[in-house]
């Protein structure tokens, strides 16, 4: 989904690109109370802060690490946020975006756009995020995935978020059941994540629902790999303005899919999803793997998706291996009258094997008016648990190897 909010439970190791110098460096104890001031002032004021291994940080307070350059915060133990659901979802500060429910912990520029609230701190300008032996633990998620259910306008808190940033790397974290989004990557630039580990799930009968592992949002050049997530929506997600991306070994379970969107949802935003490379990917008892999805119907917004190569998807279980969906959110009546306005082009599904869990394997659904094109699909070996193997199409064009797998795309 695209709709979310933010908070954090955290414990890894971040390290700062940069001379790290051997003069300025701070080692934390816990205190027994609210750990989050001696944090946030040791980060201000050291080179290097160390949360030894064995130790856990109590957060009470929110932190706002906005405006660091330089830093190591090397987090071997673990930071833990203190479960009070009504203090995370009153104190956020406000984060320009276009989106109406998207909001954050650190305030911003004003804006007459709707803003984004978190919950942990933001860690600007050139901060590299690595872990040894650290875990993120959890923020009493069953009391969030609970209070969701019966309240779904709860702002839920986001473990990490990288705000306007650059040279980023985060490294061997675990992340273990966030109230909602894991990590949002917004307005940054050369941002790495590489041997992550996120384990999201419920013990009661309400899901851990928007348990995104990643969104990508206004950033370029961010690579994602090496990593085993199990949640409860999208494992990756390419929102508005994601560009130049890197996704790659990762392995996905419960997710809602690798996917591109939504786009094109709010009047007046003109959205760019463009040089996007996800590979190698496996994803199991999954709702969607390869996927993009953008909205059609009166009173919404326009974009382009191009560039867009999903290689080497493996899939067990999934709903929905392969899709294309040019009217999400739109009944086919309203689809057909008013087709997409963010046109998909130069997409390419290439080696994607695996069963579905039911009989369509491939649903490439475009707006009419030539929405979609150079559309390639290539070395499909999907099949349905049983009975015949469908794929569909409508609206568009397709070229490569599996095309002929496809009838006769249908037109709307």
């Amino acid at each position: 989904m695209f709709l979310t909010r933010i908070a954090l439970s955290v414990a890894s190791t971040l390290v700062a690109v940069g001379t790290v110098t051997a003069q300025s460096r701070c080692t934390l104890a816990a205190s027994g109370g609210d750990d989050a001031p001696a944090l946030l002032r040791a980060v201000r004021s050291c080179t290097t802060t160390t949360i030894p291994k064995g130790t856990t940080l109590n957060i009470g307070t929110r932190m706002n690490m906005t405006g660091l350059t330089d830093k190591r915060i090397q987090l071997e133990g673990t930071l833990r946020f203190d479960p009070d659901i009504p203090y995370w979802t009153g104190v956020g500060l406000n984060l320009a975006s276009s989106s109406p429910r998207l909001t954050s912990i650190v305030r911003t520029d004003s804006s007459s756009h709707s803003r984004l609230r978190s919950r942990f701190g933001f860690w600007e300008e050139r901060i590299l995020y690595s872990q040894e032996a650290g875990l993120l633990t959890e923020l009493a998620r069953q009391a969030w995935y609970d209070a969701f259910a019966s309240n779904s306008t709860l702002l839920r808190p986001i473990v990490l978020t990288i705000f306007q940033a650059s040279n980023v790397l985060v490294e061997d974290i675990t992340y273990v059941n966030g109230p909602e989004w894991h990590n949002l990557v917004n307005e940054a630039n050369g941002v790495v994540f590489n041997n992550i580990r996120i384990n999201a799930g419920s013990t009661s009968s309400h899901t851990a629902k928007n348990t995104d592992g990643w969104n990508i949002y206004r950033s370029d050049d961010v690579t994602i790999r090496n990593s085993v997530i199990v949640n409860g929506d999208d494992c990756v997600a390419f929102k508005p303005n994601a560009t130049n991306v890197l996704v790659e070994n990762l392995d996905c379970t419960g997710s809602h899919g690798i996917s591109v969107g939504s786009l094109g949802q709010f009047p007046g935003m003109f959205d760019v999803v463009q040089n996007v490379l996800a590979k190698n990917i496996k994803m199991s008892n999954a709702q969607n793997g390869a996927r993009i999805k953008a909205w059609a119907g009166p009173n919404v917004g326009s974009g382009i998706v191009q560039n867009i190569t999903f290689d080497g998807f493996v899939e067990s279980k999934v709903d929905n291996p392969v899709v294309i969906d040019q009217c999400y959110m739109t009944d086919a009546d309203a689809c057909a009258e008013f087709p997409s306005n963010t046109f998909i082009q130069d997409i390419v599904f290439r080696n994607i094997s695996g069963t579905s869990t039911g009989s369509v394997v491939a649903n490439l659904k475009c707006s009419p008016d030539g929405r979609c094109t150079n559309i390639e699909v290539d070395d499909f070996s999907l099949s349905a648990p049983s009975g015949n193997t469908q794929f569909s199409c409508s609206n568009v064009v397709l070229t490569g190897t599996a095309a002929d797998l496809f009838p006769e795309c249908s037109e709307t």
